[in-house]
């Protein structure tokens, strides 16, 4: 996995962190959802990034 790949996701999983943890703080169902959801993608877009890693070495 390229470095700008890691820190893309890395930026992606904090962002998601920051809208859950403001949807919890303002009550706001819908934004604490696209949180979780940016994390989930960012966790999915990082496996993906290692088992592309796995095949070229």
């Amino acid at each position: 996995m390229g470095f700008d790949d890691k820190i893309e996701n890395a930026k992606d999983d904090l962002v998601g962190k920051g809208k859950e943890a403001t949807g919890k703080a303002t009550d706001n169902e819908r934004l604490e959802a696209e949180g979780r959801v940016e994390q989930a993608e960012a966790d999915l877009d990082q496996a993906g990034e290692k088992v592309k890693d796995a095949f070229k070495h």
